[in-house]
């Protein structure tokens, strides 16, 4: 069984006694045997964990130091059977010197030593008083000895073939430096880097250190563990609070309770596989000057670790979110949707500036993406200082028109106080069809596509008559599959929501109604939303109401907007996107249901991309965009078979 390209890290913040290793090392040891049980590739311990970092002068006594390294030698011993790779902070003496030490471990053994390079000596911290620095023995990878064996000390990459990851350290002001050793240990190969740090805690110090962290495994593209000295240091000038995190790319993954007096540990997967995309395809990183990947050229040490991490759902540590389009944080959706608002105005008004043409044609439906489209449309006028007027908004009926929908599209145009006219479609198409010969009972594709491109082609032609624009509205997740009508609603002159999946676009006008609207326009925006989303190609039920429901035809549009999520952003797999979408809506889709709406997403992925080679512009708003111009270059016929090979093989293995 594959492990989707996870390893499960650790960071860990044990109890500690100041000055006494062999208490502390066997705090660590429990801590390693609690990684071990996780199945973890790797758990990272303080800076100097194994003698406490506030031991001051004390680091000048040659028995301290004797112990200590009695105390790692025991360790070693007590921990021959565990292959969890462990890094651990102590001193250590080196041609004389002292130095502030990460040691790497492993199945009793010693990896090797990185020492510290950046000493703090300002403030509360004078570690220059006591420690020399790395840079310049701890750079040249020569050897240290250690019990009677000579291990590698200096600048050094763990590195694994089963899991594959490779492992760069850094130790606390390392991070802090104008260009952190990580920089260096990353574009020469690590993708995860362990940093030990004793970092004392102050007011507002932990947001700031949570940024810093995070920025910096977003500008190397890594997976970066860190693990801050606990409550059981010293006091005497500082206090530390135990601070462990766990990110990737820019995103705090997992990160522990402050000032737990207890032994602390935080678990947490790091994908790998989706890191590994990201640096091939990010050309900045890819191309990095040669002579800067050479300079600190880290020596590379094998890890021997065999015990490979499988993940299983319900042991599935990693939150994945069900709409990956959307914050995570409720915190910061209000400003996301802002910003993302503010995109499609600026194209748009972009757009009108260029070309001089000063209104807008646009269809209105009463459902969910006309309504986006009109309320960007509407805000761009106001940017522009432009009358409202000059937005022409259309209701167009036809045979699926209800009279819900049609009512809201009406009242929503009024309360914006835009043009607006109705052009009932019917005649026109019952003319269509005795053109072309077609039965109207038949309500087969022709039936709904006549309607379709009926509405555009009022729209470009009245756009011609009174010198306008007209405005796109179909969005990212109906451009992912095709369900739009070619030369229908898939045309537009501009096509302000090409880049908002049909999951964001609800938060939009949410966002827009709660913000920006007057009571009675929030109220109809209220009422849009909570319309069942249909192309009201089909007529309605006896009583009225939207026969034709998408979601119902082509399967939920959170899982879809999921699978493009993954599938786009990180080149994932079926097996892996199958894999993270079970972990993501477990307890409300079975694993049958949701491999049927993948391998549905996959087949009109593929066969529906000659639709998406010829859109009209819109704005890139997210990390995913269709464009045939930008983002996604695809031959209209590449052949989905190997997709659906491994859909088939998946559903069957696992009785589906």
């Amino acid at each position: 069984m594959d492990n989707y390209g996870y390893i499960k890290v650790a960071a860990a913040s044990p109890k500690l006694k100041v000055a006494n290793p062999d208490f502390n090392a066997e705090q660590i040891r429990l801590l390693m045997r609690t990684a071990e049980a996780g199945n973890c590739a790797a758990v990272v311990f303080p800076e100097l964990s194994l003698t406490g970092y506030t031991c001051g002068d004390l680091f000048q006594q040659r028995f301290l130091l004797q112990r200590a390294l009695h105390a790692l030698e025991r360790l070693l011993e007590e921990t021959k059977d565990a292959q969890v790779l462990a890094v651990v902070g102590m001193p250590l003496v080196a041609a004389d010197k002292l130095y502030n030490c990460a040691v790497a471990v492993q199945r009793g053994k010693i990896l090797g030593v990185v020492p510290k390079r950046y000493l703090p000596n300002c403030k509360e911290y004078y570690e220059k008083r006591w420690f020399a620095s790395g840079e310049e023995d701890g750079t040249n990878n020569s050897g240290i000895k250690l019990f009677r064996n000579t291990v590698p000390f200096g600048n050094l990459l763990f590195h694994s073939n089963s899991p594959e990851f490779s492992l760069g350290v850094e130790v606390c002001e390392d991070l802090w430096a104008p260009i952190p050793r990580s920089s260096y240990l990353a574009i020469n190969g690590a993708n995860v880097i362990a940093n030990l740090s004793a970092d004392n805690e102050l007011a507002a110090k932990s947001e700031y250190r949570r940024q810093l962290v995070a920025q910096q495994s977003a500008g190397c593209l890594c997976g970066y563990i860190y693990a801050s000295a606990g409550v059981h240091e010293s006091t005497t000038d500082m206090v530390f609070s135990g601070d462990c995190l766990i990110a990737e790319n820019g995103n705090i993954l997992k990160s522990s309770v402050p000032f737990s007096r207890e032994n602390g540990l935080i678990e947490c997967e790091l994908d790998i596989e989706s890191l590994q995309h990201e640096r091939r395809f990010n050309t900045s990183f890819a191309e990095f000057p040669v002579w800067l990947k050479q300079e600190e050229k880290p020596a590379v040490v094998e890890i021997t670790y065999n015990k490979k991490y499988i993940p299983v759902r319900g042991t599935f540590s990693r939150k994945i979110p069900r709409n990956p389009f959307v914050p995570d944080n409720p915190a910061t959706v209000a400003g996301r949707c802002e910003e993302i608002f503010q995109i499609q105005v600026a194209g748009l008004a972009k757009r009108i500036e260029h070309t001089g043409l000063k209104k807008l044609v646009i269809g209105v439906s009463g459902g969910l993406d006309s309504t986006l489209a009109l309320l960007v449309a509407r805000k761009t006028c106001e940017l522009l200082e432009l009358p409202a007027e000059n937005i022409l908004a259309l209701t167009m009926p036809g045979f699926g028109t209800t009279d819900e929908t049609h009512r809201n599209a009406l009242e929503l145009m009024t309360a914006l106080e835009v043009g607006s006219r109705e052009i009932d479609i019917i005649p026109a198409c019952l003319q269509h069809f005795q053109d072309l010969g077609h039965d109207p009972a038949l309500h087969d594709v022709t039936y709904e596509n006549v309607q379709a491109r009926e509405r555009t082609q009022i729209l470009m032609d009245l756009a011609n008559k009174y010198g306008g624009l007209v405005i796109g509205t179909g969005d990212l997740s109906e451009l992912a599959l095709g369900w739009c009508t070619f030369n229908g609603d898939h045309m537009s002159m501009y096509a302000v929501n090409c880049g908002v999946p049909k999951t964001l676009v609800r938060f939009l006008i949410q966002h827009v109604a709660d913000h920006f609207m007057t009571p009675e326009v929030r109220n109809i925006l209220l009422r849009i939303l909570n319309t069942p989303i249909s192309p009201e190609l089909l007529p309605p039920d006896p009583s009225g109401r939207i026969e034709q429901k998408t979601e119902d035809i082509i399967g939920p549009y959170e899982l879809h907007d999921f699978f493009l999520f993954y599938t786009l952003r990180y080149g994932m797999e079926p097996a892996k996107v199958l894999f993270l979408a079970e972990a993501a809506f477990a307890g409300k889709y079975e694993r049958g249901i949701i491999a049927k709406w993948l391998t549905l997403f996959y087949k009109r992925f593929f066969r529906q991309q000659f639709k998406r080679s010829c859109l009209p512009d819109g704005p890139k708003v997210g990390s995913v965009s269709l464009s045939p111009r930008g983002d996604w270059r695809m031959p209209s016929d590449a052949e989905v078979d190997i997709w659906l090979a491994e859909m088939d093989r998946l559903t069957k293995t696992a009785g589906v």
